[in-house]
């Protein structure tokens, strides 16, 4: 049955065909064949590819171990804080958004002291904020362990730069997590200055929900051996070695792995900068065109954009606005979050939806329904 809805959302992204007819294939059994290990671990070799794009796409340059979970994105954010993280472990929770907050909450589900280091919704993270908390921490003798930080905040469609945020962290000695389940895959991640990067399948990679993807460095997977976590499914500590060993700590999810793999050839097989400039064509696009329509975007600063998803300032009508979308148009939007979330009407151009053409389709329909 053919399905003509164009679903322009954040995540879940469109699946294309092909990741679609890989998952309906036989798959090898997750437990016993040696099949399995082995495409397993060519996945994650092809990952670290995407993951060490800031360093021209030399996994050597990244130097971190990819380790893929069975679980939805926040699995990997709840991950990274129960196996880095227990009683009086002080975390730098940086939030410029909804999913930054949200760190601070597993952090203290997990015994650990958060504290939060917070800026407007519609502004970016800076560094030297940062830097002047993590040197009153130490001239205080209460020095920070672990932070955490989002590149691309979803709901209002923000691009944070990290890397003079990482420096500094670095210099503190202090392990970095991030949030890239909304970049990876669309923009350039600074993987090689990051201990524990996140990812997910639906994103930009355009494979169904499932999967977390996690780049590991060796000074995390130190801390994570050191750590008396309280969790099992969540625990990071076995992948280290588990695709070696050939044994994983659950039964894996065989056909998500397949789409996923699927997935990540089409992006290897474009070519990363492509891809990369296939998201800017997109985004900017979707600016001007918003522009035209008189609608301010968030952030005010085009250099704080994502190229991955816009958000649209509506005050008050999102919920109509994306009603009639679907309804009489059939493409399907979201709103923002939280306070936010009846102000805010968001296009995502990420993954296999970042094309200039569904852009042009989907602001045409926004046009005829604001006027």
């Amino acid at each position: 049955m053919s399905d003509e809805r164009l679903r322009m959302t954040p995540g879940p992204t469109e699946v294309p065909a092909a990741v679609r007819e890989r998952m309906a294939e036989p798959q090898p059994n997750p437990d016993v064949e040696s099949a399995f290990f082995d495409r397993y671990r060519a996945l994650t070799d092809d990952l670290e590819t995407i993951y060490a794009a800031d360093a021209d796409g030399d996994p050597s340059d990244a130097d971190r171990d990819v380790v893929v979970l069975g679980g939805e994105g926040i699995l990997g954010l709840e991950a990274a804080v129960a196996s880095l993280v227990e009683d009086g472990t002080r975390v730098l929770c940086l939030s410029n958004g909804r999913y930054g907050e949200g760190f601070a909450d597993f952090v203290t589900d997990y015994g650990g002291e958060a504290v939060t280091l917070e800026v407007p919704w519609q502004e970016t993270l800076e560094a030297d904020p940062v830097r002047d908390r993590l040197e009153r921490a130490a001239d205080e003798g209460e020095p920070f362990d672990v932070a955490t930080m989002v590149h691309c905040e979803t709901p209002t469609g923000t691009l944070n730069d990290l890397e003079p945020i990482l420096d500094a962290l670095d210099e503190h000695e202090v392990v970095s997590v991030v949030d890239a389940v909304s970049s990876l895959g669309g923009t350039p991640v600074p993987t090689g200055k990051v201990d524990v990067c996140l990812g997910a399948s639906q994103k930009c990679l355009s494979a169904p929900p499932g999967l977390t993807t996690c780049a590991v460095s060796d000074r995390a997977w130190e801390r994570i051996a050191s750590v008396e976590n309280r969790t099992y499914y969540a625990d990071l500590e076995p992948w280290r070695t588990a695709a070696d060993e050939e044994w994983f700590p659950y039964t894996h999810l065989t056909a998500n792995l397949a789409g996923l793999e699927a997935a990540v050839d089409r992006l290897l097989e474009e070519g990363l900068d492509s891809v990369f400039e296939r998201h800017e064509r997109a985004a900017s696009r979707c600016r001007e065109r918003a522009a035209d329509l008189g609608l301010e975007t968030y952030p005010e600063r085009e250099a704080d954009a994502s190229p991955t998803v816009t958000a649209l300032a509506v005050d008050g009508r999102a919920s109509d606005l994306q009603q009639a979308m679907h309804e009489d148009h059939g493409i399907v939007l979201t709103t923002g979050l939280g306070d936010l979330e009846d102000d805010i009407l968001r296009v995502g151009h990420m993954g296999e939806n970042a094309r200039v053409d569904r852009v042009e389709r989907t602001m045409d329909a926004l046009e005829a329904v604001l006027e």
